[in-house]
């Protein structure tokens, strides 16, 4: 069962006892009762069927340069189509989409939920504009999955690529239905310790290593991971050195992007992540093994670049989103320049 903008019966689900049900998109496993909301605030029980109240229901789509996901070996320079709805599973103290993630309680009002943007009409507007890829990002693409998941469907039908951007919460059983059709993830890992998971996020962080290590292993989905560097919460040169460590394990191929914090939402007493705090932060990432280590949400020519590991050369320089890659017509995407050592990555 899918859902509509009228809010038919969700399908990443399963029933319990006395019209209980039980949502196995993320890793919260909700048992929701009759007229109940599970955290996101946005999946909810009518009569024993889990319903998404945001099917359907677009509250935020834009044309971005896949560079700002952020995505950095995937379709370099290309756009992409990011949609989002309202609701999260996660409650960061910290977030920085808050208007749409943490929206509170919801009236079912279709103009309070969003503009009306069905699959068909998504995969239309990248058809005609020659989009090649849609983003699920701005909240948690989980807690819309139904819509994501025959938004995907339908745009590989007709070529179209498909990125989350994501906390990485999802049960394994909602992987496996999204892996098919999924291209590319950016994953947040937003601290190494369970208690700023449960204390910050009201989460837990386990589930999110492990799917982490799932994507990279066991599907064909490119990752990249973003840490969102928190002065004071997340910063310690100790918690840094276990996440480079950790990603370094899993694979030294991974991207991972070191993000500057601004203060938000429930977080306005610290201060913007100074620069030298991304720097050691990056010389932690590459101390700890990792090839591809990036500076973003502030100005950093050097480590926003893309360098070959095997000879230093400097393969794709980016200023913002300005992006210059060096192959041209006949070349080889994603080859060194220099030794042509091919870096790893979705280039075409």
């Amino acid at each position: 069962m899918t859902g509509t903008v009228d809010g038919v019966h969700a399908y990443q689900s399963k029933s319990l006892s006395n019209q209980v049900v039980q949502c196995t998109a993320c890793e919260h496993w909700c048992a929701i009762r009759p007229g109940e909301v599970g955290k996101c605030n946005v999946r909810t029980n009518q009569e024993g069927q889990l319903v998404s109240l945001v099917y359907g229901r677009a509250a935020a789509a834009h044309l971005d340069p896949v560079e700002k996901k952020p995505l950095f070996h995937f379709l370099p320079t290309q756009p992409i189509f990011s949609i989002g709805t309202l609701g999260c599973n996660f409650h960061c103290h910290f977030c920085q989409n808050w208007h749409i993630s943490q929206p509170g309680e919801l009236s079912p009002s279709p103009s309070r939920l969003g503009q009306d943007l069905p699959p068909a009409e998504i995969v239309a507007l990248c058809r005609a504009q020659g989009t090649p890829m849609i983003a699920y990002t701005y909240n948690e693409p989980t807690v819309f999955f139904e819509y994501t998941l025959d938004t995907a469907k339908l745009a590989v039908e007709h070529g179209i690529r498909n990125v989350y951007v994501s906390n990485g919460f999802q049960t394994l059983a909602a992987l496996d239905a999204i892996a098919p059709y999924l291209h590319a993830v950016n994953v947040d890992l937003k601290s190494f310790r369970e208690e700023f998971y449960e204390d910050t996020c009201g989460a837990r962080l386990k589930p999110v290593l492990r799917n982490i290590e799932y994507l990279v292993q066991k599907t064909k989905v490119w990752v990249e991971v973003t840490t969102l560097v928190v002065p004071g919460m997340n910063d310690s040169p100790a918690e840094l050195r276990d996440i480079a460590g950790f990603l370094t394990a899993v694979s030294p191929d991974i991207p991972w992007h070191l993000s500057a914090f601004h203060p938000d939402y429930q977080v306005r007493d610290r201060p913007r992540t100074p620069r030298k705090l991304l720097e050691e932060a990056y010389a932690i990432g590459v101390e700890a093994g990792l090839n591809y280590v990036y500076v973003g949400n502030l100005m950093d020519a050097e480590r926003a670049n893309t360098r070959c590991p095997q000879c230093g050369e400097t393969v794709i320089r980016r200023m913002w989103y300005q992006v210059r890659p060096p192959w041209k017509e006949g070349d080889e995407p994603g080859a060194c320049p220099a030794c042509g050592t091919m870096i790893p990555g979705v280039w075409r």
